[in-house]
């Protein structure tokens, strides 16, 4: 990060603590950055050189809230977002259910003169956006607001990235797109590989991204990230729909399919009962073309996935490791997907590099196909990044290089000119492969793959730092008391 982009970041963001004193949490101080941030690049685009007429009403544009200050500012501010919330396109979409969480009119104040002087036109996309990632990053680390569930790691989304190759003139999904990560990360890898003409430009801007997010303040930071990293258009309508992916098939398929769906097995709806008393239900998909019908949330998104994807199409999903082991629909959900896709590769991901505590996660990558009467998946290629692995998401933070040794296994230019590192005589090599009959005989179908001896139990000379050593019990009890947790939540419904 450039140190203009440095000094910007700390600019803003030395807003938080007094902020903090006084109830605002980063979240709903992001939020409102949002706003204001919005209103002050439309502003600048009405102007010279742009003047571009914008629907943003006179009484409710930036100019409106630079001259005014104490309670009548605070009660402007208040209006202005109810009545930008009515707005179509996505004006509308950034200011949907949008409320002042800044009730000090002083400090309101003192923001709006920060924002005002600094001219965020003249900035670069990439400028732009590495602030606003920046702070949606800061904003994941504050584990009470739970932002973390919302964000990806960066380096992880971008290996992910490296091994798809998403080119020009194609489309992009993520049915729980969050921040917006992948279509940043997919957006950059397009750009920097390729010399790009006008339509694909156009097409990259306008036609590429396309993604789900129910969380209404979620999305409207996703929306905002796209916007500055200049994806999408200020009259232009969105590319991030709020409705539920896993409600009904995707109207359409895509080239690629990049995601992380949310943490957490169920899937649930809040109702009203009989004595009025608010309660959660297991929310089950009935979808025809589902191969199991299940409340775990997983298991949809995965069968989701499979559905949006072009015969021609690629995915790579972030998923914990109950999809790779778990029974009944779980084995179906492999089961079919090994036949109806080429699932062709597993990484095996270490703990300590997500926000959410107590993750055990894994990418898998697999190809769309068209209808056949034989399995698609010949062999899938498993590496093993987890065994004697040891993050912390400060000390020691995943970065991209961390998974070098992955992308160059994957081989991303021609995969299937692969080459093991494991053998009989390197037990200790974590690339392996194994054919489609072996995963087939595996109890349950499992993917849940390991073979490299985890050295934390043999060598005591050679345990990693007291402070990692912490962070993966923490971990261990935090998965084990979800497990608990899916346990008590079966019995209940018996």
């Amino acid at each position: 990060m450039s140190h203009n982009t440095s000094s910007i970041v700390s600019k803003v963001w030395s807003f938080c603590n007094p902020l903090r004193d006084v109830g605002v949490g980063y979240g709903d101080y992001l939020e409102q950055l949002t706003y204001l941030l919005f209103l002050k690049m439309a502003d600048e685009y009405s102007k010279p050189p742009h003047n571009r007429k914008l629907p943003i009403p006179k009484e409710y544009n930036w100019e409106s809230l630079t001259n005014k200050k104490g309670a009548e500012l605070e009660l402007h501010y208040a209006t202005l977002l109810r009545e930008l919330s009515t707005a179509k396109g996505i004006l509308g979409q950034i200011f949907t259910k949008s409320q002042n969480k800044i009730q000090d009119p002083a400090m309101l104040a003192k923001i709006i003169d920060m924002i005002d002087s600094e001219q965020w036109l003249v900035m670069g996309a990439d400028v732009k956006g590495d602030i606003y990632e920046k702070l949606l990053e800061q904003n994941a680390q504050d584990v009470k607001s739970g932002a973390g569930q919302y964000f990806t790691p960066r380096p992880l989304i971008r290996a992910m990235v490296e091994c798809i190759q998403p080119q020009p003139m194609k489309t992009i999904a993520d049915p729980a797109c969050g921040t917006g990560g992948f279509f940043l990360a997919a957006y950059d890898y397009i750009v920097e590989n390729n010399k790009l003409d006008r339509d694909q430009n156009k097409f990259l801007k306008m036609q590429t991204f396309f993604g789900n997010e129910i969380v209404a303040g979620t999305r409207r930071l996703a929306l905002m990230n796209l916007f500055l990293h200049n994806i999408g258009d200020i009259e232009s309508d969105n590319f991030i729909s709020p409705a539920d992916a896993l409600i009904a098939a995707s109207p359409t398929t895509y080239d690629y399919v990049l995601a992380n769906p949310p943490f957490g097995k169920k899937s649930s709806q809040t109702f009203t009962n009989d004595e009025g008393e608010q309660e959660k239900d297991d929310l089950t998909y009935n979808r025809q073309d589902f191969w199991a019908t299940t409340s775990n949330k997983q298991l949809n998104f995965v069968q989701h996935i499979r559905s949006m994807l072009k015969i021609t199409g690629q995915a790579a999903v972030v998923l914990p490791d109950n999809v790779l082991f778990e029974g009944g629909a779980g084995e179906i959900v492999r089961k079919k997907l090994l036949e109806t896709t080429d699932l062709h590769t597993i990484l095996r991901l270490p703990t300590g590099i997500f926000y959410a505590q107590g993750v055990k996660a894994n990418v898998l990558f697999f190809d769309g196909k068209p209808a056949s009467k034989n399995a698609w998946t010949k062999e899938i290629w498993v590496y093993d990044y987890r065994t004697n692995i040891h993050h912390t998401l400060k000390k020691n933070p995943l970065i991209v290089e961390s998974l070098r040794d992955f992308i160059t296994c994957y081989n991303p230019t021609n995969r299937h000119k692969r080459k093991e590192t494991w053998s009989e005589t390197n037990p200790e090599g974590r690339w392996r492969k194994f054919e489609y009959d072996e995963i087939i005989a595996r109890d349950k179908t499992s993917l849940d793959i390991s073979w490299l001896k985890d050295n934390s139990l043999a060598d005591l000379d050679n345990l990693p730092d007291p402070e990692v050593l912490a962070a993966e019990i923490i971990e261990n009890l935090e998965a084990g008391l979800e497990s608990f947790k899916t346990i008590v939540a079966a019995l209940n419904t018996k």
